[in-house]
C-alpha cells in the first residue's frame, strides 16, 4: 500500500471517523482505522459494532492495500503535521507491518495490525431511498434529540422515531415528560405508492451523525454538499452525504402512539418574543425548588400579561412580568424549567405561541411562523 494525500485531507477524513473506534478490550480491533486503499479510492472506516463510518479522502494511489491503524494515535499525530503533502508507505519487509508516514521533515513508522481481522461495515440495499436537505436534517435531529429518554428500560424510546412517507420525514422523541415532533420535506427515488414506514434510530446514533454533518461544511472541497441521502432494511440504517456512509442499528420494538398525547383544542394561548421569555424563565428558575424545578406561569388575558413566578424557603423568590397577546381565559399550569427552556432554546424562531388546556393536561410550544415543529410538556402536578 502507498499513497500521497494532502495533510488537510487526511486531517479532516480522521477527524470524522476516528471519534467513532472505541477503547474495547474484548476486541482490541475495534480501537483501529481501516485504511482501504483500492478501486481508485482512498477510505478510511472506523467501526464500534454499533456505528460504522467511512469516508472518502482525496489523493493519488500509487500501490493498493489496506491495514489498520490505532485511531487516536494516527488522529492525533497527523493533526500535529505541517500542512503539506504526506506520503504513506506499507512496509511488509519488517517482523511486523509498519506505515511509514512522511511529511516535509517529519518521518514516522506506526505499528498497526493486518485488516483480516478488522469487522466488515454491512452493506444495504439502496434500490429505495430517501433524500432531504443537509440543513434541513441537522435542524431537525437538533430540534428533537434532547427529549429522548435516558432510562434504558424502555428501549424503544431511548432512540428517535422516524416516519418516512413520499414527501415527509418526521423525527419525534419522547421521555414522557416532553415531546419534540419535527417535520421536513423529503424526495423518495422510487414514486410507486407505499404505506409509511417507521424505524426507532439510537439517540447515540443520531448524536454521533450531528457532530459529522455540523463538520463537512468546514471541509472547503465540498462546501457546496446539499442533500443527504437515507436508506434502511429491517435492522439498519444509513446516511450517504459527501463521501461519507454512516451505518447505524436500528432499535427494536414498538414505538408508543405518541399522537394521542397531543392536545387539539386550548382554553388559552399566548404569542411572546422567545429571547424575552427565555429570559424570564432563567431568571425566575434560580428560585425554583430543588429537585423539582417548578416554575408557575399565569396568564392574565385582562391585562395582557403573563407572570412567571417561583418560591423557594431557602433562597427566596421571584416574579417577572411579560407583555403579550392571550386569547382565551385566564390560566396557569406548572412547568420544569429545564424542560421549558431545551423547548424554548430549540424553537429556532423570534416569535412563539405557547397553548395550554389547564394545569392538568400538557401544554404545546411552537415557533410562530409554520416550521413544522411542536414541542410539548407535561405539567407538574401540585
Amino acid at each position: 500500500m502507498r499513497f500521497t494525500c494532502t495533510q488537510e485531507n487526511l486531517k479532516y477524513g480522521l477527524s470524522l471517523v476516528s471519534p467513532i473506534s472505541s477503547k474495547n478490550i474484548s476486541l482490541p480491533i475495534l480501537n483501529n482505522i481501516l485504511l482501504q486503499v483500492e478501486d481508485n479510492i482512498i477510505k478510511l472506516i472506523a467501526t464500534n459494532l454499533e456505528i460504522g463510518v467511512s469516508c472518502v479522502v482525496r489523493g493519488k494511489i500509487e500501490e493498493p492495500g489496506t491495514y489498520t491503524l490505532p485511531a487516536k494515535l494516527l488522529s492525533d499525530y497527523i493533526q500535529l503535521l505541517p500542512r503539506e503533502k504526506i506520503n504513506l508507505f506499507l512496509d511488509k519487509n519488517k517482523e511486523q507491518s509498519v506505515l511509514e508516514i512522511q511529511c516535509k521533515n517529519y518521518k514516522t513508522k506506526i505499528k498497526g495490525v493486518p485488516s483480516s481481522d478488522y469487522p466488515l461495515i454491512p452493506r444495504i440495499d439502496k434500490k429505495i431511498s430517501y433524500t432531504c436537505n443537509i440543513n434541513d436534517l441537522k435542524k431537525a435531529i437538533s430540534q428533537v434529540i434532547f427529549s429522548v429518554s435516558i432510562n434504558e428500560s424502555r428501549p424503544e424510546i431511548c432512540g428517535v422515531l422516524a416516519i418516512f412517507s413520499k414527501n415527509t420525514l418526521i423525527f419525534a422523541a419522547t421521555d414522557s415528560y416532553r415531546l419534540s415532533e419535527k417535520t421536513i420535506p423529503i424526495k423518495r427515488s422510487l414514486e410507486e405508492k407505499t404505506e409509511e414506514q417507521r424505524i426507532i434510530i439510537p439517540a447515540k446514533s443520531l448524536h454521533e451523525f450531528s457532530r459529522i454533518l455540523h463538520n463537512i461544511k468546514t471541509a472547503s472541497d465540498i462546501d457546496e454538499i446539499e442533500d443527504v441521502q437515507i436508506s434502511f432494511s429491517e435492522n439498519q440504517i444509513v446516511f450517504s452525504v459527501g463521501g461519507i456512509e454512516f451505518t447505524s442499528r436500528l432499535i427494536e420494538g414498538q414505538y408508543p402512539d405518541y399522537k394521542q398525547i397531543i392536545p387539539q383544542k386550548f382554553e388559552t394561548s399566548f404569542e411572546v418574543n422567545t429571547e424575552e421569555f427565555i429570559q424570564a424563565i432563567k431568571a425566575t428558575s434560580l428560585f425554583s425548588r430543588a429537585g423539582i424545578f417548578d416554575v408557575v406561569l399565569e396568564f392574565l388575558p385582562e391585562t395582557k400579561e403573563a407572570v412567571i413566578r417561583s418560591g423557594n424557603s431557602q433562597t427566596g423568590e421571584n416574579i417577572c412580568k411579560i407583555s403579550c397577546a392571550i386569547q382565551g381565559k385566564k390560566n396557569n399550569i406548572v412547568l420544569n424549567h429545564k424542560y421549558i427552556l431545551d423547548g424554548l432554546q430549540n424553537t429556532d424562531s423570534h416569535e412563539l405561541i405557547m397553548e395550554i388546556i389547564d394545569d392538568a393536561n400538557p401544554c404545546v410550544l411552537r415557533p410562530k411562523a409554520a416550521s413544522g415543529y411542536i414541542y410539548i410538556i407535561m405539567p407538574i402536578k401540585q
